[in-house]
């Protein structure tokens, strides 16, 4: 095992519609699927496509959502020895994907929240530990802790980027967020960022670490620690829908990075991983 994935795990409800509803408007959708999710899970998942060795630490339920989800993760070859199931319901999310692919969600953290980090375990064998900002705020920093004792590098996906510290982001070997995340912890509206700045000004936030910021259909900028900000465009290709990109391309990069590859390299694979998946080649 190279990677413990700490994160959610959500029952998605995937609604295909020609477009968001408006508020109090009642709009006829075109389809709807039931899915495995959230970002702790897409991204294990995403990581083992890639080639990772991968052990997941989260929570469900003790409901038919979660004995789903727990078969799920084992189908796609994850140790779940670090998996708690608690007795009410599992998380789940009802996302809405729209005719050009883009998509906006609701999530129910449920179970999810009450995750027990104290008992948490850091394998041997692990080189990795790749964690999202989706369960509570303390999560973040036991881990933290915990990584450190084991000397393990630890991966963070700020996403969502709420009630985050500088305490938080302190010894984050990298710091992986979009443009929305990035603006949200540097206070700045996406809109009017200047994006090789603000990933400078993440550097200052999580000392030390490595900043990526996604960019969607304007690629990826990035610096390791002391560099400079480099852009990588993003893939040509026809989007089918964006929903649980931006997943697949932190598992991927995760799987890459532990791999060996150079930073600027595991990049592009994540790039080709987000790239292939938001075409529906999938």
């Amino acid at each position: 095992m190279t990677i413990l994935v700490i994160g959610a795990l959500h029952w998605d409800v995937v609604v295909h519609a020609p477009r968001l509803p408006h508020i109090d408007e009642t709009l006829q959708g075109s389809s709807v699927a039931y899915q495995f999710g959230g970002k702790g899970g897409n991204q294990a998942v995403a990581a083992v496509l890639a080639g990772a060795q991968v052990a997941f630490a989260g929570r469900i339920g003790s409901d038919q959502a979660g004995a789903e989800i727990r078969r799920r993760l084992i189908e796609a070859g994850i140790d779940i020895s670090e998996l708690q199931i608690g007795p009410d319901a599992s998380g789940m999310s009802a996302a809405i994907v729209d005719g050009d692919g883009n998509y906006g969600a609701v999530i129910v953290s449920a179970e999810n929240h009450k995750f027990d980090a104290d008992v948490l375990t850091i394998p041997n064998g692990c080189r990795m530990v790749l964690v999202q900002n989706e369960m509570t705020q303390t999560v973040l920093h036991k881990v933290r802790q915990k990584a450190l004792d084991a000397g393990v590098p630890i991966v963070f996906n700020a996403a969502p980027a709420r009630g985050l510290t500088a305490t938080d982001l302190e010894a984050i070997g990298v710091l992986i967020v979009n443009r929305i995340e990035a603006a949200d912890l540097l206070g700045y509206a996406p809109a009017d960022t200047d994006w090789a700045n603000a990933v400078c000004e993440l550097h200052n936030l999580a000392p030390g670490s490595d900043v990526i910021v996604t960019l969607g259909g304007d690629g990826v900028i990035f610096a390791q620690k002391g560099g400079t900000p480099e852009h990588q465009p993003a893939r040509k290709t026809t989007v089918r829908s964006t929903h649980g990109a931006g997943d697949v391309f932190v598992g991927a990069f995760a799987a890459a990075y532990v791999d060996g590859a150079p930073f600027d390299t595991a990049i592009r694979k994540a790039q080709a991983a987000a790239c292939h998946h938001v075409s529906g080649n999938r």
